[in-house]
């Protein structure tokens, strides 16, 4: 069905009942009686075909009809491909999400992300865990500093009845880069390295000194210092 909605969208040889017509290819563009065009295709091998109808004089080319159908259907196939459709991937919390879980969740939604999906988090609060809206609200800041790298904000941490909001979207290609998070670690290891230094103190020594991720309670004072700089940047 497909191939016959293609074939009869353009008219070839005899269909082609107009007076004149604008031959064109890779030489240019010339406009000949319609007639001596058909001559031209048959001394070719080859068809002519109509592609744009509504020009005046209307457009052809001589083509072979199977080698253009096909070049049709190879550039609409490719189209289709770039509009693929942006789907809206869900990722849900509680107020108290244990780390595990959390990175479980994170990569997944740096999947997503990769993937070209947009990611809706939210932190679901049930009955009085509602008190621990702020702790929700640091959960999500931290999700999305961890993400930094992969998506966007599109919309802050909102309450929303009983669940609060996040929406990211896909950063494009070429568009990716290290997140706030990521460059603090690596300015404090290269701080930490510069002090071993100094004082002969081996760094192998002050890395086991410090938590690998700092602990929630560092992420959480990371997740504020990254709303503060997200802030900013939208102002």
């Amino acid at each position: 069905m497909k191939n016959d909605k293609i074939k009869n969208q353009y008219r070839i040889n005899e269909q082609i009942r107009v007076r004149e017509v604008r031959i064109v290819g890779d030489n240019g563009s010339t406009v000949v009686p319609t007639r001596d065009a058909l001559n031209m295709a048959r001394e070719q091998g080859v068809d002519l075909v109509e592609i744009s109808p509504n020009a005046n004089p209307p457009v052809c080319r001589l083509i072979d009809y199977s080698k253009f159908l096909y070049q049709q259907k190879k550039r609409q196939k490719e189209m289709k491909a770039k509009q693929t459709k942006v789907e809206v991937k869900e990722i849900r919390f509680g107020p108290q999400t244990d780390e595990h879980d959390y990175q479980f969740k994170l990569k997944h939604a740096r999947e997503f992300l990769e993937e070209g999906n947009k990611v809706r988090a939210y932190v679901l609060f049930r009955g009085r865990s509602i008190l621990f809206k702020e702790q929700g609200e640091v959960l999500l800041l931290r999700f999305a500093n961890d993400l930094e790298e992969y998506g966007k904000v599109e919309s802050m941490p909102s309450l929303e009845g009983k669940k609060m909001f996040l929406y990211l979207a896909p950063k494009k290609a070429g568009e990716k880069k290290k997140s706030q998070q990521a460059r603090d670690r690596e300015a404090a290891a290269a701080e930490t390295k510069e002090n071993a230094r100094q004082t002969s103190q081996p760094v192998a020594d002050i890395d086991a000194e410090t938590p690998a991720n700092g602990g929630l309670f560092a992420n959480a004072k990371i997740s504020a210092e990254a709303l503060k700089k997200l802030t900013e940047t939208e102002d």
